[in-house]
């Protein structure tokens, strides 16, 4: 039976009851239990979950099932994962939500809030955790930094109204900076709710590179990307390879 196709949305709609979480994930056996259990009270508070995966070829898509409300399977790479878990997403408010993010108390709200002042999207601060020394300080900077020039990043869980979504055009299907570019279309739509209330992100990447390396290669990457890099090229040398 064809599904009936969905009533257009202003750009500005919202509904706190109405928030799709879609996390992109692979290879996240490890982690991902703990994880989408931590996100069950939202479920039973009516908030729809969807995994997913890019390609895992651990168990990942066997241990998300039972937690999730449904598990897509789609091609490698995050803007892909997240438009494909937007497509069949119900809520009016999508939250795009890293496997290594946590949200905070009363996130669902707070982005309800949020996107009530006017924004049709916008992002957490962020806090990163288990990182090295200083860490504190780019989490700061990335906070501060968001705020000035209303670009956001995939870390600081993302979160729109579906129309404005669908305005922007989607995530584009690259294989790095697919968060820079969202963020700057949906910025010509409005500036973004920028949240006070703090995601928690993993700082594996700084602890396992060290904190000024990691901090360099990031910025390297983001002017060769400004100066019109390649994102295939780019991600290859964050050290991530499209497949």
């Amino acid at each position: 039976m064809q599904a009936p196709e969905r009533t257009p949305r202003s750009v500005h709609d919202s509904a706190e009851n109405d928030v799709s979480i879609v996390m992109p994930v692979l290879d996240e056996a490890a982690g991902i239990v703990a994880r989408l259990q931590s996100l069950q009270a939202l479920r039973r508070q009516g908030v729809e979950l969807i995994v997913v995966d890019g390609g895992s070829r651990d168990d990942t898509v066997e241990r998300a099932g039972p937690l999730a409300d449904r598990v897509v399977s789609t091609g490698r790479g995050r803007g892909r994962q997240m438009n494909a878990g937007a497509a069949c997403a119900r809520g009016g408010v999508l939250l795009f939500l890293h496997a290594d993010t946590t949200l905070p108390r009363a996130a669902i709200s707070a982005a309800s809030q949020g996107l009530a002042s006017g924004a049709v999207w916008g992002r957490f601060d962020v806090r990163i955790v288990d990182g090295p020394a200083g860490i504190a300080v780019v989490a700061w900077a990335m906070n501060l930094r968001s705020r000035v020039t209303g670009i956001a990043t995939g870390d600081q869980a993302m979160f729109c109204t579906r129309a404005a979504f669908a305005a922007a055009g989607g995530f584009p299907e690259i294989a790095l900076m697919e968060d820079i570019v969202l963020s700057q279309r949906l910025r010509a739509i409005s500036r973004p709710a920028c949240l006070r209330q703090r995601v928690e992100t993993s700082g594996r990447r700084w602890a396992r590179h060290g904190l000024v390396r990691t901090v360099l290669t990031m910025w390297w990457l983001r002017l060769r990307f400004w100066l019109g890099a390649s994102p295939d090229a780019l991600a290859r040398a964050y050290g991530y390879t499209p497949r």
